[in-house]
Protein backbone atom coordinates (compact mmCIF):
# COMPACT_ATOMS: atom_id res chain seq x y z
CA UNK A 1 0.00 0.00 0.00
CA UNK A 2 1.62 3.25 -0.98
CA UNK A 3 0.82 6.66 0.64
CA UNK A 4 1.52 10.17 0.06
CA UNK A 5 0.75 13.73 0.84
CA UNK A 6 -0.04 16.91 -0.74
CA UNK A 7 -2.12 20.13 -0.65
CA UNK A 8 -4.38 21.84 -2.15
CA UNK A 9 -5.54 25.52 -1.81
CA UNK A 10 -8.79 27.43 -2.41
CA UNK A 11 -10.10 30.63 -3.91
CA UNK A 12 -10.54 32.56 -0.68
CA UNK A 13 -8.69 34.68 1.70
CA UNK A 14 -10.42 33.57 5.48
CA UNK A 15 -9.09 30.59 6.70
CA UNK A 16 -11.30 28.18 8.77
CA UNK A 17 -11.10 25.19 11.23
CA UNK A 18 -9.71 23.09 8.31
CA UNK A 19 -8.51 25.17 5.33
CA UNK A 20 -5.78 26.91 7.05
CA UNK A 21 -2.45 28.60 6.14
CA UNK A 22 0.42 26.22 6.05
CA UNK A 23 3.53 24.62 3.91
CA UNK A 24 2.39 24.69 0.34
CA UNK A 25 3.72 22.18 -1.98
CA UNK A 26 1.62 24.29 -4.59
CA UNK A 27 3.84 27.75 -3.38
CA UNK A 28 0.53 29.43 -2.82
CA UNK A 29 -0.41 31.94 0.29
CA UNK A 30 -4.10 30.84 0.48
CA UNK A 31 -5.95 29.19 2.83
CA UNK A 32 -5.56 25.18 1.72
CA UNK A 33 -6.16 21.29 3.20
CA UNK A 34 -3.78 18.80 3.56
CA UNK A 35 -4.62 15.75 1.52
CA UNK A 36 -3.26 12.05 2.27
CA UNK A 37 -3.92 9.29 -0.29
CA UNK A 38 -3.76 5.78 0.32
CA UNK A 39 -3.20 3.84 -3.83
CA UNK A 40 -2.44 -0.06 -3.99
CA UNK A 41 0.31 -1.55 -5.25
CA UNK A 42 -0.10 -0.95 -9.18
CA UNK A 43 -1.53 2.76 -8.42
CA UNK A 44 -5.22 2.37 -7.52
CA UNK A 45 -7.12 4.82 -5.32
CA UNK A 46 -7.91 3.22 -2.07
CA UNK A 47 -9.19 6.23 0.25
CA UNK A 48 -8.04 10.33 0.22
CA UNK A 49 -8.77 12.07 2.92
CA UNK A 50 -8.68 16.13 4.10
CA UNK A 51 -6.56 17.19 7.19
CA UNK A 52 -6.06 20.90 8.34
CA UNK A 53 -3.78 23.06 6.51
CA UNK A 54 -0.83 23.29 8.62
CA UNK A 55 -0.92 20.01 10.06
CA UNK A 56 2.34 18.26 9.66
CA UNK A 57 2.51 15.26 6.68
CA UNK A 58 4.08 12.52 9.64
CA UNK A 59 0.34 13.14 11.64
CA UNK A 60 -1.75 12.11 8.61
CA UNK A 61 -0.30 8.47 7.92
CA UNK A 62 -1.12 6.68 11.27
CA UNK A 63 -5.47 7.42 11.05
CA UNK A 64 -5.92 6.95 7.52
CA UNK A 65 -3.88 3.68 7.65
CA UNK A 66 -6.35 3.19 11.00
CA UNK A 67 -9.57 3.86 9.10
CA UNK A 68 -9.03 1.59 6.16
CA UNK A 69 -8.23 -1.40 8.38
CA UNK A 70 -11.20 -0.72 10.44
CA UNK A 71 -13.40 -0.24 7.21
CA UNK A 72 -12.12 -3.51 5.78
CA UNK A 73 -10.82 -5.96 8.27
CA UNK A 74 -7.20 -5.65 6.89
CA UNK A 75 -4.59 -7.90 8.97
CA UNK A 76 -1.69 -8.39 5.87
CA UNK A 77 -0.84 -4.80 4.82
CA UNK A 78 2.93 -2.95 4.13
CA UNK A 79 2.86 0.55 3.91
CA UNK A 80 5.08 1.99 1.39
CA UNK A 81 6.14 6.15 2.04
CA UNK A 82 8.32 9.21 1.51
CA UNK A 83 10.93 10.47 3.78
CA UNK A 84 8.24 12.87 5.12
CA UNK A 85 6.52 10.32 6.74
CA UNK A 86 9.41 9.22 9.05
CA UNK A 87 8.59 9.22 12.66
CA UNK A 88 8.68 6.91 15.34
CA UNK A 89 4.88 7.57 16.05
CA UNK A 90 4.25 6.17 12.43
CA UNK A 91 6.29 3.51 13.28
CA UNK A 92 4.94 2.45 16.12
CA UNK A 93 1.06 3.06 15.52
CA UNK A 94 2.00 0.85 11.95
CA UNK A 95 3.07 -2.19 13.96
CA UNK A 96 0.77 -1.89 16.57
CA UNK A 97 -2.10 -2.71 13.68
CA UNK A 98 -0.13 -5.75 12.87
CA UNK A 99 0.66 -4.26 9.83
CA UNK A 100 4.49 -3.04 8.36
CA UNK A 101 6.31 -0.43 6.87
CA UNK A 102 8.82 0.34 4.08
CA UNK A 103 9.76 4.00 4.88
CA UNK A 104 12.57 6.29 2.79
CA UNK A 105 15.38 6.72 6.23
CA UNK A 106 16.13 10.26 7.01
CA UNK A 107 20.46 10.37 8.06
CA UNK A 108 21.45 13.32 10.07
CA UNK A 109 24.96 11.82 9.58
CA UNK A 110 26.80 8.78 7.59
CA UNK A 111 25.48 5.73 8.64
CA UNK A 112 28.14 3.37 10.55
CA UNK A 113 27.77 0.69 8.04
CA UNK A 114 28.90 2.84 5.33
CA UNK A 115 31.73 5.13 7.28
CA UNK A 116 33.30 1.57 8.43
CA UNK A 117 33.33 0.53 3.95
CA UNK A 118 34.50 3.76 3.51
CA UNK A 119 37.61 3.48 6.03
CA UNK A 120 38.18 -0.25 5.20
CA UNK A 121 37.86 0.77 0.76
CA UNK A 122 40.16 4.19 1.13
CA UNK A 123 40.86 4.05 -2.32
CA UNK A 124 37.40 2.53 -3.78
CA UNK A 125 34.42 4.12 -5.15
CA UNK A 126 30.83 2.99 -4.17
CA UNK A 127 29.34 1.02 -7.04
CA UNK A 128 26.14 2.43 -8.79
CA UNK A 129 23.79 0.07 -7.34
CA UNK A 130 25.73 -0.90 -4.85
CA UNK A 131 23.98 -1.29 -1.39
CA UNK A 132 24.66 -1.55 2.53
CA UNK A 133 22.62 -3.60 4.93
CA UNK A 134 22.54 -2.74 8.81
CA UNK A 135 20.38 -4.77 11.49
CA UNK A 136 18.31 -1.90 13.26
CA UNK A 137 18.52 1.73 12.42
CA UNK A 138 19.39 3.22 16.33
CA UNK A 139 18.55 7.04 15.37
CA UNK A 140 15.69 7.53 17.98
CA UNK A 141 13.25 7.40 15.48
CA UNK A 142 12.48 3.47 15.10
CA UNK A 143 9.72 2.49 17.56
CA UNK A 144 11.30 0.18 20.68
CA UNK A 145 11.38 -3.76 20.95
CA UNK A 146 10.56 -3.91 17.07
CA UNK A 147 12.58 -5.32 14.36
CA UNK A 148 14.01 -3.71 11.10
CA UNK A 149 16.39 -3.59 9.02
CA UNK A 150 17.92 -0.77 6.91
CA UNK A 151 18.95 -1.08 3.14
CA UNK A 152 20.98 1.92 1.65
CA UNK A 153 21.68 2.26 -2.21
CA UNK A 154 24.09 3.99 -3.80
CA UNK A 155 23.09 5.73 -7.74
CA UNK A 156 25.52 7.37 -9.52
CA UNK A 157 22.49 9.21 -11.36
CA UNK A 158 21.37 10.32 -7.25
CA UNK A 159 24.95 11.53 -6.63
CA UNK A 160 25.31 13.83 -10.09
CA UNK A 161 22.24 15.25 -9.28
CA UNK A 162 22.78 16.09 -5.64
CA UNK A 163 26.41 17.51 -6.16
CA UNK A 164 25.06 20.03 -8.73
CA UNK A 165 22.26 20.93 -6.43
CA UNK A 166 24.60 20.96 -3.63
CA UNK A 167 27.52 23.53 -5.76
CA UNK A 168 24.44 25.58 -7.28
CA UNK A 169 23.41 26.59 -3.27
CA UNK A 170 27.01 26.78 -2.50
CA UNK A 171 27.68 29.54 -5.09
CA UNK A 172 23.87 31.30 -3.78
CA UNK A 173 25.21 31.07 -0.73
CA UNK A 174 28.53 32.55 -0.86
CA UNK A 175 26.99 35.44 -2.87
CA UNK A 176 24.69 36.50 -0.90
CA UNK A 177 27.41 36.49 1.94
CA UNK A 178 29.42 38.64 -0.42
CA UNK A 179 27.20 41.09 -1.48
CA UNK A 180 25.61 40.88 2.52
CA UNK A 181 22.00 40.01 0.13
CA UNK A 182 19.04 39.11 1.95
CA UNK A 183 18.70 35.53 2.57
CA UNK A 184 15.31 33.53 2.43
CA UNK A 185 15.73 29.87 1.99
CA UNK A 186 19.35 28.33 1.56
CA UNK A 187 20.83 25.97 4.28
CA UNK A 188 24.02 26.96 3.57
CA UNK A 189 24.35 29.66 4.79
CA UNK A 190 24.52 29.93 8.71
CA UNK A 191 22.47 32.96 9.99
CA UNK A 192 22.81 32.34 13.56
CA UNK A 193 26.97 33.05 13.43
CA UNK A 194 27.74 36.29 14.91
CA UNK A 195 28.36 37.73 10.74
CA UNK A 196 25.95 35.71 8.24
CA UNK A 197 28.84 33.44 6.64
CA UNK A 198 28.68 30.47 4.27
CA UNK A 199 28.16 26.44 5.91
CA UNK A 200 30.77 24.66 3.98
CA UNK A 201 30.22 21.97 6.88
CA UNK A 202 26.76 21.21 6.48
CA UNK A 203 27.84 21.38 2.35
CA UNK A 204 30.26 18.71 3.19
CA UNK A 205 28.43 16.63 5.24
CA UNK A 206 25.62 16.61 2.35
CA UNK A 207 28.01 15.88 -0.15
CA UNK A 208 29.34 12.62 1.95
CA UNK A 209 25.73 11.37 1.35
CA UNK A 210 25.43 12.59 -2.55
CA UNK A 211 23.70 9.27 -4.06
CA UNK A 212 22.80 7.55 -0.61
CA UNK A 213 19.00 6.52 -0.30
CA UNK A 214 18.13 4.55 2.81
CA UNK A 215 14.88 2.25 3.06
CA UNK A 216 13.92 1.24 6.47
CA UNK A 217 11.44 -1.96 6.85
CA UNK A 218 9.69 -3.92 9.13
CA UNK A 219 9.35 -6.51 6.72
CA UNK A 220 13.25 -8.60 7.54
CA UNK A 221 12.10 -11.36 5.49
CA UNK A 222 12.27 -9.32 1.98
CA UNK A 223 15.69 -8.64 0.52
CA UNK A 224 16.89 -5.21 -0.50
CA UNK A 225 16.29 -5.91 -4.05
CA UNK A 226 12.49 -6.37 -2.95
CA UNK A 227 12.60 -3.89 -0.77
CA UNK A 228 13.82 -0.65 -2.68
CA UNK A 229 11.69 -1.98 -5.50
CA UNK A 230 8.63 -1.38 -3.58
CA UNK A 231 9.70 1.98 -2.56
CA UNK A 232 10.16 2.71 -6.15
CA UNK A 233 6.27 2.22 -6.98
CA UNK A 234 5.90 5.49 -4.96
CA UNK A 235 5.87 6.89 -8.18
CA UNK A 236 2.51 6.23 -8.88
CA UNK A 237 0.91 7.50 -6.17
CA UNK A 238 3.03 10.92 -7.51
CA UNK A 239 1.47 10.26 -10.74
CA UNK A 240 -2.33 10.18 -9.71
CA UNK A 241 -1.32 13.42 -7.45
CA UNK A 242 -0.57 14.62 -11.36
CA UNK A 243 -2.89 13.48 -12.58
CA UNK A 244 -5.64 15.20 -10.56
CA UNK A 245 -4.80 18.68 -10.23
CA UNK A 246 -3.76 18.67 -13.93
CA UNK A 247 -5.88 16.08 -16.15
CA UNK A 248 -8.73 16.50 -13.54
CA UNK A 249 -8.22 19.63 -12.56
CA UNK A 250 -9.18 19.28 -9.47
CA UNK A 251 -7.59 22.49 -7.56
CA UNK A 252 -8.55 25.06 -6.92
CA UNK A 253 -11.17 23.69 -4.54
CA UNK A 254 -14.10 25.85 -4.22
CA UNK A 255 -16.14 24.46 -1.68
CA UNK A 256 -16.77 25.43 1.52
CA UNK A 257 -18.45 23.39 3.68
CA UNK A 258 -16.14 20.46 5.24
CA UNK A 259 -18.63 17.93 3.71
CA UNK A 260 -18.37 19.12 0.25
CA UNK A 261 -14.81 19.18 0.45
CA UNK A 262 -14.48 15.79 1.38
CA UNK A 263 -17.08 15.20 -1.33
CA UNK A 264 -14.90 17.07 -4.01
CA UNK A 265 -12.23 14.75 -3.06
CA UNK A 266 -14.11 11.22 -3.26
CA UNK A 267 -14.93 12.34 -6.63
CA UNK A 268 -11.97 13.17 -7.53
CA UNK A 269 -10.45 10.21 -6.47
CA UNK A 270 -13.26 7.86 -8.31
CA UNK A 271 -12.02 9.94 -11.41
CA UNK A 272 -8.83 8.37 -10.84
CA UNK A 273 -9.81 5.36 -10.60
CA UNK A 274 -11.30 5.06 -13.44
CA UNK A 275 -8.86 7.02 -15.95
CA UNK A 276 -6.12 4.89 -14.40
CA UNK A 277 -8.58 1.48 -15.14
CA UNK A 278 -8.71 2.93 -19.01
CA UNK A 279 -5.19 3.00 -19.30
CA UNK A 280 -4.95 -0.14 -17.96
CA UNK A 281 -7.22 -1.84 -20.39
CA UNK A 282 -6.29 0.36 -23.46
CA UNK A 283 -2.58 0.51 -22.84
CA UNK A 284 -2.65 4.37 -23.89
CA UNK A 285 -1.96 7.51 -21.92
CA UNK A 286 -4.80 9.34 -21.27
CA UNK A 287 -2.42 12.60 -20.85
CA UNK A 288 -2.43 12.64 -24.92
CA UNK A 289 -6.01 12.27 -25.53
CA UNK A 290 -8.63 15.01 -24.75
CA UNK A 291 -11.55 14.13 -26.13
CA UNK A 292 -12.87 10.53 -27.19
CA UNK A 293 -15.75 7.97 -26.87
CA UNK A 294 -15.92 4.71 -25.62
CA UNK A 295 -18.82 2.08 -26.03
CA UNK A 296 -20.35 0.16 -23.21
CA UNK A 297 -22.61 -2.71 -23.72
CA UNK A 298 -23.52 -0.74 -27.33
CA UNK A 299 -24.12 2.57 -25.92
CA UNK A 300 -21.69 5.56 -26.64
CA UNK A 301 -20.29 7.43 -23.87
CA UNK A 302 -18.13 11.02 -24.53
CA UNK A 303 -15.21 11.38 -22.10
CA UNK A 304 -15.74 15.15 -22.96
CA UNK A 305 -19.45 15.75 -24.11
CA UNK A 306 -19.70 17.75 -27.78
CA UNK A 307 -20.67 21.32 -28.02
CA UNK A 308 -24.02 21.56 -28.81
CA UNK A 309 -24.22 23.60 -31.94
CA UNK A 310 -26.61 25.91 -30.58
CA UNK A 311 -24.14 26.69 -27.50
CA UNK A 312 -21.27 27.02 -30.09
CA UNK A 313 -23.02 29.50 -32.19
CA UNK A 314 -23.01 31.83 -28.76
CA UNK A 315 -18.62 30.80 -27.93
CA UNK A 316 -18.54 32.08 -31.63
CA UNK A 317 -20.52 35.03 -31.44
CA UNK A 318 -18.59 36.32 -28.37
CA UNK A 319 -15.42 38.25 -29.01
CA UNK A 320 -12.12 36.51 -28.66
CA UNK A 321 -9.38 37.09 -25.64
CA UNK A 322 -6.79 39.45 -26.32
CA UNK A 323 -3.28 38.58 -24.98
Amino acid sequence: MLYDVTTSYFETDTPDALRKPGFSKERCLEPQITVGMLNDAIGLSLAVSAFEGNKAETQTMAPMINRLQSAHDLDTITVVADAGMYSATNKTAVLEAGLDYILGAKEARIPEVIAQWRSDNLDTDCKDGQIWTTAAHADGHSPKKSSTVTYYQYSRDRARRSLRGIKEQDTKAESAVSRDIPVKHNRYVDLKAPDKKVNYALAEKRKAMAGIKGHETSRTDLGPEQVIGAYRQLFKIEKSFRMAKSDLKARPIYEQLENSIHAHLAVVMCAMSVEHLLEQVSGLSLKRYRSFTITVSGQTIHAQAPIPPSIQEILDYLPKPSY
